[in-house]
Order: structure tokens, then C-alpha cells, then sequence
């Protein structure tokens, strides 16, 4: 079967028919309403919430999160309800602040600052870029059990509502993305947020992808409490990028919600474990930070010693934040413990990150890379095998594995697919 990807630049595998298991990718699900009437009714039916005009009053000074320009959240389409519910409820634009939650990733350009929040936002309202790094924008709110100061961006300080905005997918280190992660990692501080990573580093992809209820995320939502998180909206998007649930209200329950209709359309069955795995990383391509999670999906579909095939483009390199990647590479868990352990990684965002991605290439089996933007030499640096093209990809695969019967899954939008592994047969 001749098997395309969502890079138009890529030429597509040719599977046999033989070897392939199947092709897993997000439903498709034609959207019930337009995006406008559904925040609109989300903001009419908050979630174990007050309505959000009930929370603001003329004096209230609001601030709003809003997810980067490396996720796929509408913001630009979701601002202009929300801004209409406040200036209903008599708060004028000047008690308003928008605080892009860029977490640890990359400083934003003003261009991408505008499509992100749509030109009349973006020139109209105080908009203020997060970056994790400034710790004299950070203020202290409280201490971990492990004595990991938890630092937040000063502005949730300075308000007396703060409000969330992003999107709910499948994510490898809180379970899924959306509700209280706005705050950690989206406008925390490196040692709060490195704490959270670690911490998921310590779980295999299978406990934690999809699983709203897990040890990362229970320590994320008492930090945004802690914060002042207050309401959140967020959306739930098809395969195809189209808006098909908005929830909004209290950042727990509305978040726990949406995340059961996140699973409805990430998740689909995986017929058997596979010997290779080939995922493309779309939507997540900006850098190979993003595409990692790619090889995530791919984690909850590969056998031990298969084969792990990252079809992308990262057009910004590898993690430009983080240079412990291109300087480490992707290494077995173990050796990044005895790396922290020793000092020689002390950003735990970094060290999560070189965990999680060589649990995969590393310790479960072996990476292929497919980039046109990441130089050959580089990727064979941080531990995967280059290689032009999916085909030629594959064919290495299946030389190395050496089995003619080899099974393959292929992983469309790898960035978000939740691969559901078939459960084992009950024996008598």
C-alpha cells in the first residue's frame, strides 16, 4: 500500500501488503456547530463553575493564558467571546492582560504573536510574552515536599482573575494537554517545571499518555490552584484541525471533561504490537523538541527491539531552548539518571526529554529519522539513523530486524494519536 504523510514535500511509504498491520490516525468528525457558537454555548454551560461574567466585575483585573504558536488552539476565534462576556459584565480593555503560556519553548515573533491571537487582539491589548528563564519576572507561591520552590510568572500575582485558554490532545508528560498545564509548564519557573518532567520521565509513556488521572497532572491542577486558575476554556479538534467540543469553567472538572472527549477522538485500537513503527510528527513539527511526540505515540505501539521510523521537518532545528539535546542526544533512562545524578544535566526539562525519547530509541529499540531540516550528521548524533526518504527508511528496518513477516503500524498526525494497545487474553 502506497501510504502518504501530511507533508506535502514527503514522498509516501510503500508498505506490503503483507507486513502491514494497520494505519492509525484522530477521527474525523464533522464539527456539530461553528467554533464561535460552540465557545459561545460552553460559556452559557460552564463546568462546576459560575458563569465567567459572574466572576468579573468593572474593577476586576484580569489576566488570560493563551497557549503558544507551537499548538493548534484557535485563540484567535476563541478571544473575541471571551472579551465579549467581560466587556458585558463592565471591564474595560485597560484591566486586561493576555500572558502568552509559551512553557519552555522558543520566544514568539510578533507576526506569529499576532496569528496567534488575531490582529485586533494582538495590537489592542496588553499581550505579554512568558519566558521560563526571566526569574525576575517569576514570584515564589509555595515549596514541593521534595523543598522545589514553585515560581510563577509574577503577572498571576498582580490580578484578581486568571483565565485559561488552549486545547486538550493526548501529551506525554501530563496525561493531555489543556486545563491547569496553562500554568505548569505554560508560565512557571525551571525548577518547578522540571520537577513535573522528571517526574514523568520516571513513568513509561503507558501510564501516563491519556490518562487524566496521573502522578504529573494530580501535581499540576494543586499548582494552578495555587496560582489562582480560575476558569479555563478549552477545545477538543479533529484529525483535520476543526473544533468539534469547547468546555469552559472550573480547570479540574472542565478539564476532566474534555479530556473524555479528547480520548473519544485521539484514541483508536491498535490491532497488535508492531516491529516497526513509522510516525509522521504532525502537527508537531516546529523542532525536534516538538516531534519527539511522534515517538511517543509510537512508544505505546513498538515492540521490544522494533523499530521506531520519525517522519518530520523541524524547520527550527532541534530544541534551541534546550542545547542539552544536540549536546547529550537521546540516551537509556539509566544514563540520564547517572547524568543527573552527577550534575552534568541540571535542566530537568532537558533531562525528562532525553528520557522520554530514549526510553523509545534506546532502551525499547532503535530510531530512524526522515528530515529534510535536520542535518544527517546531527540526527546520527542524538541517536537516530538518517535517512532520505520513508521507503528508504523502512528498508533499513526491515534489513536490520531481519524478519520477512515484519509487522508495521503506521501513526498519521503522530503528534497527537493515541495508540490503544489490545489488552492480553484472560487465561483459565
Amino acid at each position: 500500500m502506497r501510504i502518504p504523510f501530511s507533508y506535502p514535500d514527503v514522498p509516501p511509504v510503500e508498505v506490503p501488503d503483507a507486513n502491514l498491520t494497520a494505519i492509525l490516525s484522530p477521527r474525523e468528525v464533522d464539527p456539530p456547530r461553528p467554533i464561535e457558537a460552540l465557545v459561545e454555548d460552553a460559556l452559557d454551560h460552564p463546568i462546576a463553575s459560575e458563569p465567567l461574567e459572574r466572576l468579573v466585575s468593572p474593577s476586576t483585573r484580569i489576566l488570560i493564558l493563551v497557549d503558544d504558536i507551537t499548538r493548534q488552539t484557535p485563540a484567535a476565534a476563541i478571544l473575541p467571546k471571551v472579551l465579549g462576556r467581560m466587556q458585558s459584565a463592565g471591564v474595560e480593555r485597560n484591566h486586561l492582560k493576555i500572558l502568552i503560556a509559551a512553557g519552555t519553548h522558543s520566544h514568539m515573533s510578533a507576526e506569529e504573536i499576532e496569528k496567534k491571537l488575531g490582529p485586533d487582539v494582538a495590537r489592542n491589548t496588553h499581550v505579554v510574552l512568558h519566558h521560563w528563564k526571566e526569574q525576575d519576572r517569576l514570584r515564589e507561591i509555595g515549596i514541593m515536599p521534595d523543598k522545589t520552590p514553585i515560581r510563577v510568572n509574577r503577572m498571576l500575582g498582580e490580578v484578581d482573575v486568571v483565565i485559561g485558554i488552549g486545547q486538550i490532545v493526548p501529551h506525554r508528560v501530563m496525561g493531555f494537554t489543556g486545563g491547569s498545564s496553562i500554568v505548569q509548564p505554560g508560565v512557571s519557573g525551571p525548577e518547578i517545571t522540571g520537577h513535573t518532567h522528571w517526574l514523568s520521565a520516571l513513568y513509561p509513556g503507558t501510564a501516563i499518555m491519556g490518562h487524566v488521572d496521573n502522578p504529573v497532572r494530580k501535581e499540576v491542577e494543586e499548582i494552578a490552584r495555587m496560582a489562582g486558575l480560575r476558569f479555563i476554556v478549552n477545545v477538543v479538534m479533529d484529525g483535520k484541525g476543526r473544533v468539534i467540543h469547547v468546555v469552559a469553567g472550573n480547570p479540574v472538572e472542565a478539564h476532566h471533561r474534555g479530556a473524555e472527549l479528547s480520548r473519544a477522538i485521539y484514541a483508536v485500537p491498535l490491532p497488535e504490537i508492531a516491529d516497526v513503527v513509522i510516525a509522521e510528527s504532525y502537527p508537531a513539527d516546529y523542532d525536534l523538541w516538538q516531534a519527539a511526540k511522534g515517538v511517543y505515540a509510537a512508544e505505546l505501539a513498538v515492540r521490544k527491539g522494533g523499530a521506531v521510523i520519525l517522519v518530520t521537518r523541524c524547520d527550527h532545528g532541534v530544541a534551541e531552548e534546550h542545547p542539552e539535546v544536540e549536546q547529550f542526544g537521546y540516551r537509556r533512562v539509566a544514563s540520564v539518571q547517572k547524568m543527573v545524578d552527577q550534575k552534568k544535566v541540571t535542566d530537568l526539562v532537558a533531562a525528562a526529554h532525553l528520557a522520554h525519547v530514549g526510553r523509545v530509541i534506546r532502551d525499547i529499540g532503535f530510531g530512524i529519522m526522515v528530515s529534510d531540516f535536520i542535518p544527517p550528521g546531527v540526527q546520527e548524533h542524538v541517536g537516530f539513523k538518517p535517512a532520505r526518504t520513508p521507503d528508504e527508511a523502512l528498508q533499513r528496518a526491515l534489513a536490520r530486524l531481519g524478519k520477512r513477516g515484519a509487522k508495521v503500524v503506521v501513526l498519521r498526525h503522530g503528534g497527537d494519536v493515541l495508540p490503544e494497545r489490545p489488552r492480553p487474553h484472560k487465561t483459565r
